[in-house]
């Protein structure tokens, strides 16, 4: 054979036992990432070739699937009072990746989850019927929160304090998943919606944690009867007013100069909202016992999961002195999640235990049998004694019918609560944070809620917790307690 002819062909021999070494590293190593990746048209081909399976309010689907027309996604998702529910549901869409439950449990929602295979579907490599994601949110009080907060920017958690089941999660101004549901359309939403400056595709009530003001005096009185610095809600406190913050020549007082806070007792403080008290509570403390008290309650949590992952809450470390002061005022660095403050109030208002929250009851296959029970997963701890309880829920009665919660008053119902504002931008020159946590209890049935309103038309010397926060809380706990 020529010896050119002989290299030519060895070479285009190599070339081809590159070709079929290629073609078997992509079919064999390469070939499920290629199918898993989020640009491989055929998967969302695959995911809208039939329904999906829906998430559950109430027993009541507030999802769907709708056929489509001219295009080669057979199906798209659907939503029934999408506005009201966007904070639970989140979205699926055929263009973006999926939020809030439509994201954690997209597989078991379109079939692929293998926990939904039968013997058949594993023999015919079929995709299974989807299965559904029941939850414990409460209509009622989700909408009473809705409407409640109107068209403040806000957000506003409920939970039942002796199960742990998420009763509403409310986050204004809203938006309407649908849409977001139909490639043809949703880029357009999309760009009005990321470009609106109020936010509506961020879910105040788990993800923006913000300063939670005073109603963090809640934690620092926890902390402070655990630690046996006073021994009563009703023992008098050494707190001057004003109170000089340590290392500081900066003195801090109290909203209502005439408040009696001077040496006030835990109860009067909390009824007054007494800054000077808690700050100096915070400081003879120490920073270290307030967050651990605060870390019982959920602060610093990275993983605190609904399932929904909320944004971790904090209480920050390597203070001064007259940092720790601010923290105990729910200022400095302290920050929150309505969720958050909602979990206080349901460990006080639970005897000092606090019940894992979440918004999931069960998930189920497609002939409704149960995959996973998460209500019977829920765990407890014992965050405070359970007398320490009784006397903070005692103090937080206290602040509704003597203090500044007057407006969540609810006749034949016992309420707790605490209001709070917190400061916002430098110097406080923007307008402040309105926030109320609360629990109520009657008939056997208890609620605690957590409220924040970030915006509303109230002129800046009107902002308060109780003027504009308070009366959410007490329609939440109206439609909690009286449904």
């Amino acid at each position: 054979m020529n010896k050119t002819i002989r290299r030519a062909s060895v070479f285009a021999l190599l070339l081809v036992f590159a070709l079929l070494i290629r073609a078997t590293w992509v079919q064999f190593y390469e070939g499920q990432a290629l199918a898993d990746d989020k640009d491989n048209r055929r998967n969302a081909i695959e995911t809208y070739s039939s329904p999906l399976g829906n998430i559950i309010v109430a027993g009541k689907a507030v999802t769907g699937s709708a056929r489509t027309k001219d295009s080669d996604l057979a199906y798209k998702r659907t939503y029934t009072d999408g506005r009201l529910y966007a904070a639970v549901t989140g979205y699926a869409s055929q263009a973006y990746a999926p939020t809030q439950l439509e994201g954690i449990y997209a597989d078991l929602l379109n079939g692929t989850d293998s926990r939904l295979k039968t013997v058949m579907d594993t023999v015919t490599n079929q995709r299974a019927e989807p299965g559904d994601v029941i939850t414990t949110i409460d209509p009622s009080v989700q909408k009473a929160a809705y409407d409640a907060l109107g068209d403040k920017k806000g957000a506003a958690v409920a939970i039942d304090p002796t199960t742990g089941r998420i009763l509403a999660v409310v986050s204004t101004p809203s938006y309407d998943p649908s849409s977001l549901t139909d490639a043809n359309t949703a880029g357009t939403a999309w760009k009005r919606l990321t470009a609106d400056p109020d936010k509506p595709l961020t879910n105040r009530a788990l993800r923006q944690p913000l300063p939670p003001g005073s109603t963090f005096k809640l934690v620092v009185a926890a902390a402070a009867l655990e630690d046996g610095l006073y021994s009563s809600v009703d023992e008098k406190t050494v707190s001057p007013d004003p109170y000089t913050l340590p290392g500081t020549v900066t003195p801090l007082g109290n909203e209502n100069s005439s408040a009696p806070c001077e040496n006030a007792s835990i109860r009067v403080a909390l009824e007054y909202s007494c800054n000077t008290v808690f700050a100096k509570m915070a400081v003879d403390l120490g920073q270290d016992k307030v967050r651990a008290m605060a870390e019982k309650f959920g602060f610093n949590d990275d993983e605190q999961d609904v399932p929904v992952r909320a944004y971790t809450s904090v209480y920050p470390s390597g203070m001064d002195k007259s940092s720790t002061a601010l923290t105990g005022i729910g200022q400095f660095d302290v920050t929150a999640t309505p969720l958050q403050m909602a979990m206080v109030s349901a460990a006080i208002a639970n005897g000092g235990k606090l019940v894992s929250p979440h918004m999931v009851s069960t998930i189920t296959n497609h002939g409704g049998d149960v995959l996973k029970n998460y209500d019977d997963e829920a765990t407890t701890q014992q965050v405070v004694s359970s007398d320490t309880a009784e006397q903070l829920r005692s103090a937080m009665q206290s602040v509704i019918t003597d203090g500044t919660g007057t407006n969540a008053r609810i006749d034949g119902v016992t309420v707790g609560g605490k209001t709070g504002t917190a400061q916002h931008g430098e110097n406080n020159s923007k307008t402040p944070y309105a926030w109320f946590t609360s629990y109520g209890k009657a008939d056997g049935k208890e609620v605690a809620v957590a409220v924040v309103v970030e915006q509303s038309d109230a002129a800046r010397s009107e902002v308060s917790g109780n003027g504009l926060a308070a009366p959410v809380a007490k329609a939440m706990m109206e439609a909690a307690l009286r449904n």
